[in-house]
């Protein structure tokens, strides 16, 4: 199997080496690599993958990705495409427990990578463009498209905010009856093994953190970390913007309410989660791979070894609920999509994305510099037109575009 989709895993490597700008971005670099440059899906497909997976808890574009590989290759190749994808990111961020005294903190954030916001804005401009023929074609269409944007820009962030709009949009084109598929097709049987194991894992992993609790076992706080970061991958919307106030709250303010009760609970330092939230934004692939840093964080006073722990048990608790529930749902998507009223909603659904890509791209271009006049402000522009340009019209690499903007970033 992997010397079969040796191409396609190779494509995934890149990518997740090159992934930066977060989620929104994530899914136009998806759409350059894996459709315009070699067509593993259709847009109209990978369009319907990220409605779908904005629909559950998780990493979105990591679940978007995990379906891809699921599409190729089956259950097999979804795993080994989410390992390829996680694993990058994850060592980088585990390593940064072990080298956080040895940062410099006021330094995150600029150097190389103040070019990657820009580049991203690019990507998703270029996205936006690439998925609208596909998507508005009709006057109800621009509506739910424009209507999407606006809500998206006014409440970016808000966990609830684009799930609404997706299930807004598909009612509001269930409302025609014209469009419906041309064949009806028998619904297949649902396989539950995983949506079992996800609920068995949730099930044991609380009572197991409680019981540890209770009885005070003396190594518990291993277990206390892993039930945290599943629940938390397990119950968390809108990405890592969301994830990331949740660990705050858990590791950082929580934990002193009820240090008395419970003094064996996961802690965090208030700076070095900090620290962590900003290292993340500057480390290509997944924004979740943040639960690899504070795993090790988490369990850096109980040695080495522990603290290496420490970050895989984030990086298994954070992710494996994403990759039981959407290799799960999605068979179950599959079917229902052929039924009328589902297959009507996609046509809203794939327009509302659309406007959700265009939102995001103002709200990243809200933070760059275009007003003042100086040499940086252009140097802005340019990354965006220019990245917009060599998507749309050349076949170079997403990969080499992000290269070509870190050192950018370094000589400028």
């Amino acid at each position: 199997m992997l010397l079969r989709h040796s191409h396609f895993l190779r494509a995934v490597f890149l990518h997740s080496i090159s992934a930066f700008g977060g989620p929104q971005a994530h899914i136009a670099m998806m759409l350059k690599t894996f459709v315009k440059q070699t067509p593993y899906i259709t847009e109209q497909e990978l369009m319907e993958y990220n409605a779908f997976c904005q629909l559950l808890p998780g990493a979105s574009s990591t679940q978007t990705l995990t379906l891809i590989g699921y599409k190729r290759g089956g259950v097999p190749l979804a795993v080994v495409t989410l390992l390829i994808w996680i694993l990058p990111a994850c060592i980088l961020m585990g390593a940064f427990s072990f080298f956080l005294p040895y940062i410099d903190r006021k330094g995150l954030g600029t150097d190389i990578f103040k070019f990657i916001p820009p580049m991203a804005a690019g990507f998703l401009f270029y996205a936006s463009v690439a998925a609208f023929p596909y998507a508005i074609k009709n006057l109800i269409t621009w509506v739910i498209m424009i209507f999407g944007a606006g809500i998206t820009y006014l409440l970016f962030g808000q966990p609830w905010a684009i799930p609404a709009l997706i299930v807004a949009s598909g009612l509001v084109t269930n409302l025609s009856r014209k469009r419906i598929p041309q064949v009806e097709q028998v619904p297949r049987k649902i396989k539950w093994w995983n949506f079992w194991m996800f609920g068995i894992i949730f099930i044991i992993a609380g009572i197991t953190s409680e019981t540890a609790r209770k009885n005070d076992w003396p190594h518990r706080k291993p277990i206390n970390l892993f039930e945290n970061s599943y629940r938390m991958g397990s119950l968390v919307f809108g990405g890592g913007q969301v994830l990331m106030p949740m660990m705050y709250e858990q590791w950082s303010i929580h934990p002193e309410a009820i240090k008395k009760r419970n003094p064996g609970a996961v802690q965090i330092n208030e700076k070095d989660l900090y620290t962590g939230m900003g290292i993340v934004r500057a480390v290509p692939g997944p924004v979740f791979s943040i639960a690899s840093f504070a795993g090790g964080m988490a369990l850096k006073d109980m040695g080495t070894e522990m603290q290496i722990l420490g970050c895989i048990i984030g990086m298994i608790g954070i992710f494996l609920p994403s990759a039981l529930l959407v290799l799960f749902f999605f068979p179950i998507w599959n079917n229902l999509k052929k039924y009328a009223a589902v297959y009507r909603s996609l046509e809203g659904i794939n327009a509302v994305v659309v406007g959700i890509m265009v939102a995001s791209t103002f709200y990243i271009m809200r933070d760059i510099s275009f007003t003042e006049f100086a040499t940086l402000s252009f140097v802005n522009m340019g990354v965006i037109l220019g990245t917009f340009l060599l998507l749309n019209f050349t076949k170079i690499p997403s990969p080499v575009i992000v290269l070509a903007c870190i050192t950018l970033g370094y000589f400028l």
